[in-house]
């Protein structure tokens, strides 16, 4: 294809060197940077200026290249963070303290901070915490929670920054292993690594929640648009047509095949040439609609003459969940005081920086996909299935994730970009933008929550009646998950006798609600600990004491008849909390005091809220498998198939192994997941890292150990080093060498191996919830102080105090990164975070936390250890989330003396209960 006549040439200078290419007219600098001068640093988060991933510094200053006409930039000076970090000296000192501070979880935010960052310290050499937030509120991160971001900035201004230990031991809060290419502009993402001149894949959506469809002409409209190679349809799809995660619940199609379910669900796709997909017109495509009445909601799904969604199911209920002991009537009718109320939660987008891309080939009969995905072998899996093939000829290569938080577990854009290359024989790659990535992918579950809960008066919790229904959208992901996790959960760590709960998942045409960090246990908890706020009101006593009377202890069972005789550590989080409790209140007793003598609106309130996670699949086999091997020169290889997304799995499972083998972490080589020559990691999610595939680790590295001890006939306390080819064997004064060399090394090239597999203990629950669904839980406690304006119904978040009980960190920098980032999404969806069909699709209708809404964190760290936890470690992921919007609730009320029983708990949400409750 010739072409365009529209293409400009431009010239402009690209990190100090002449660089000459052409543009379109109107063509996005961003788009130039990445596609035509192969600048991949460059990320490209929303293309409309809301993110500020794509920042690069012309003439200077930080602009958003995605908002800058190439043409724009002719005859001026183009630097990104690859350039910086090879030669301006503040780009290298941000990289060395980002490194320090865990400042990059994912990394895909990071270039975007990291430039912005270099032009604020040539302004301000030294700046404040203050003007750090202030220049960095453009730029977007969704794992951090930016004070890292916030403190390495500052610590880079003034050219200190902490030191990492020289050990790389258990415990050692060592800096990331796979860090400096993620603050250098190296790390490859999913929409990376394509070659510019591969085939371009675009999606056609259902512009309706419910709608019949039909296409016209699909030869024709092929060989009458130039540069287009073919179109994609469920016809297509020569396996099944049908992917999901659960087993029973496989019920998401590919392509729709005659109606589409929800908005922005797929029905077909046109694959051409680069050029010609970057000027297609989508609203050219042949097809007709017919929108249909569509049940939008919980109440509307379960109404009499619903539409169905799925002829297979009876009704549009597609699962439920129980768990109960005791009598939770007989308690609650006992009870000296109840509280009860409903509740409702709303559509949380995961909002990750990182849109949906994949690259897909053929390769000698067989397909090779590279996407960024939390389950390697889960979408291989699901992918055969597609396909018709044999998993064998199904290879996934993942790339780096930027950002996950349950999403990415889900196929998405895989399976389109595979059938593309089978269909043409080339090549296909294809990215979302932000808004079809709003719209098709999986959402947090919508709750319609109603609990009532009982205590003594002595402040014992007496019965507690649960009962939550939850919009699964069109399909079922981890709908089924959810049913089943919320039951297990609603009651909190706390020791219950009487106990009922009840979950319902509900098939809606919105779109699907998957895993989304807690599979449904923030929705409940927000009921559960509000509730408890009110309890100990009525009985006049302190919130935090009455949470510490009622906190589970080893020995006692959980709702599920579970006993852990040790590892219990919520008791221990909550009473860490007590100094920070007694600042916290009389801080906003004496900062009320005089705002009411001034007369001003503006209040001070404190909250506390607790959780608890059970880590890894609910009663289900959950294993992990590490594998490792030694080669002959000395160097010791980890294949690491556990996904990181950002929270660190590739530096706390290194540690954990190179703990076990008793080497040094840095001497490891690690090798990332890859379906050809990783075994599973099994899927993150769930907190299950850290424990599970932790597990496999140690379990690796003691095999590995115990065949070097075997060959000298060491103790298990000799000690290891590697010099070249030789190991040595220091054990009771004697030294023992062995050359590797002498030993043959097998297929994979290694002389020793090892490959171990863990899977937690667990028990099916039996049809009242009753049996062992987790082998550990995690534990989490925190406290919110959080500023209401009485007049405006304005919240801000003013200081948090998470205390979290992870049985042994394995390292402590990585728990604050992760605490600090499970906070903020926490407070988005406490404060901010509505996803609306159709009217919140992009990042500047939807809203979530930047370095202005941040807080201060001060984090606890409770070690209770586990018995089943390498070396007594807990998970963590999922757990910091989960108090964080209760505890602001709890704030807020404290504040104002109203309760917010839905969330997000925007303005105008607690400007209508202050009004309501006489605030004029």
């Amino acid at each position: 294809m010739d072409k365009p006549s529209t293409d400009l040439p431009v010239a402009f200078t690209l990190n100090g060197s002449a660089a000459a290419t052409e543009s379109r007219i109107g063509e996005r600098l961003s788009h130039t940077l990445r596609e035509r001068l192969d600048q991949r640093d460059v990320k490209i988060g929303c293309n409309a200026g809301d993110c500020g991933a794509c920042t690069v510094l012309v003439d200077g200053e930080p602009v958003c290249a995605c908002l800058m006409a190439t043409p724009q930039a002719n005859g001026r000076s183009v630097e990104t963070l690859a350039g910086l970090v090879k030669a301006d000296p503040d780009a290298r000192r941000l990289a060395e303290s980002f490194q320090a501070h865990a400042a990059a979880q994912c990394g895909i935010c990071t270039p975007g901070m990291m430039v912005t960052a270099v032009a604020l310290l040539r302004r301000l050499p030294e700046p404040t915490a203050a003007e750090v937030e202030e220049a960095l509120g453009g730029v977007l991160c969704r794992c951090t929670g930016y004070r890292k971001i916030i403190d390495a900035v500052c610590d880079a201004g003034r050219g200190v920054w902490p030191e990492p230990p020289d050990t790389g031991r258990v415990g050692a809060p060592i800096r990331k292993l796979d860090g400096l290419a993620k603050v250098s502009g190296q790390e490859v993402f999913s929409d990376d690594i394509a070659p510019g001149d591969t085939l371009v894949l675009r999606v056609l959506r259902s512009p309706h929640a419910r709608a019949g469809f039909r296409f016209g002409d699909l030869e024709a409209f092929v060989a009458e648009t130039d540069g287009i190679e073919t179109v994609l349809t469920a016809a297509d799809v020569p396996g099944q047509n049908l992917y999901g995660v659960i087993p029973g619940f496989i019920d998401q199609p590919v392509f729709a095949e005659t109606e589409a379910r929800f908005r922005g669900e797929a029905v077909a796709a046109v694959i051409g040439t680069a050029q010609a997909m970057q000027a297609f017109d989508m609203q050219s495509f042949p097809v007709t609609w017919e929108p249909l009445p569509a049940a939008e909601g919980i109440s509307a799904a379960l109404a009499p003459n619903a539409p169905q969604l799925h002829a297979d199911r009876s009704g549009n209920i597609m699962c439920k969940g129980l768990v109960q002991c005791g009598n939770a009537d007989t308690a609650l009718q006992e009870a000296d005081v109840t509280a009860e109320g409903e509740f409702t939660t709303s559509y949380v987008e995961h909002g990750y920086i990182e849109p949906e891309a994949a690259y897909a080939y053929l390769e000698e009969g067989r397909i090779v996909i590279h996407a960024g995905t939390q389950a390697p072998v889960m979408n291989r899996e699901s992918m055969a299935l597609i396909l018709g093939w044999d998993e064998a000829r199904v290879r996934i290569a993942p790339t780096a994730v930027g950002g996950g938080f349950g999403s990415k577990l889900d196929l998405s854009i895989q399976p389109l970009v595979a059938l593309g290359a089978v269909k043409t024989g080339r090549p296909v790659r294809a990215t979302y933008s932000r808004t079809e990535s709003m719209q098709s992918t999986t959402k947090r579950h919508p709750a319609q929550i109603a609990v009532r809960i009982g205590a003594k008066a002595d402040g014992t919790l007496c019965g507690m009646d649960f009962t939550g229904q939850f919009n699964t959208g069109a399909y079922a992901s981890w709908g089924p998950t959810v049913a089943n996790r919320v039951p297990v959960h609603a009651s909190g760590p706390y020791r219950l006798t009487d106990y009922c709960a009840k979950s319902t998942a509900v098939y809606t045409n919105g779109p699907p609600s998957g895993a989304f960090r807690g599979f449904g246990v923030p929705q409940s908890a927000i009921a559960q600990e509000s509730l408890f706020d009110e309890l100990a009101a009525q009985l006049g006593m302190d919130a935090l004491e009455f949470r510490i009377r009622n906190a589970l202890t080893a020995g006692q069972p959980t709702v599920c008849g579970q006993v852990f005789e040790q590892g219990v550590g919520i008791k221990a989080c909550l009473e860490a909390l007590r100094p920070a409790w007694s600042e916290s209140r009389a801080r906003a007793e004496a900062f009320n005091a005089q705002a009411e003598a001034e007369q001003t609106p503006l209040r001070l309130g404190v909250g506390v809220a607790a959780g608890w996670y059970g880590c890894g699949n609910t009663s289900l086999p959950n294993p992990s498998t590490i594998k490792a091997g030694l080669r002959a020169d000395g160097s010791v290889v980890l294949h690491q198939g556990a996904m990181d997304i950002g929270q660190g799995a590739n530096t706390v499972i290194a540690q954990i192994f190179a703990e076990a083998l008793g080497l040094p972490v840095h001497e490891m080589q690690l090798i990332g997941a890859d379906t050809d020559i990783t075994p599973d990691g099994g899927k993150t999610s769930a907190s299950r890292q850290t424990f599970v595939s932790g597990n496999a680790a140690r379990l690796s590295g003691e095999a590995l150990r115990r065949q070097i001890l075997v060959m000298v006939n060491a103790s298990e306390d000799a000690g290891l080093a590697i010099d070249g080819g030789r190991i040595i064997v220091t054990d009771a004064g004697q030294t023992h060498e062995i050359d590797l060399a002498k030993l043959a090394p097998d297929e994979d090239g290694y002389v020793l191996r090892a490959c171990e597999t863990y899977d937690p203990p667990t028990r099916p629950l039996d049809e009242n919830g009753q049996g062992i669904p987790y082998a550990q839980f995690g534990y989490a406690a925190h406290l919110a102080e959080v500023e209401v304006d009485l007049a405006l119904g304005t919240v801000k978040a003013r200081k948090f105090t998470a205390a979290h009980d992870l049985g042994q960190a394995i390292n402590p920098l990585l728990v604050e990164g992760q605490v600090q980032g499970g906070i903020a999404q926490g407070l988005g969806m406490a404060l901010m975070e509505e996803y609306l069909p159709g009217r919140t699709e992009n990042l500047h209708d939807y809203l979530i936390p930047t370095t202005g809404d941040m807080p201060p964190v001060d984090t606890l760290i409770i070690e209770d250890p586990d018995a089943h936890g390498p070396y007594g470690a807990k998970g963590l992921g999922e757990h910091v989330l989960i108090p964080t919007a209760p505890a602001i609730l709890n704030a807020i009320a404290h504040a104002s003396g109203v309760r917010i029983r839905q969330v997000p708990a925007t303005p105008s949400v607690v400007r209508a209960a202050l009004r309501e409750a006489g605030h004029d």
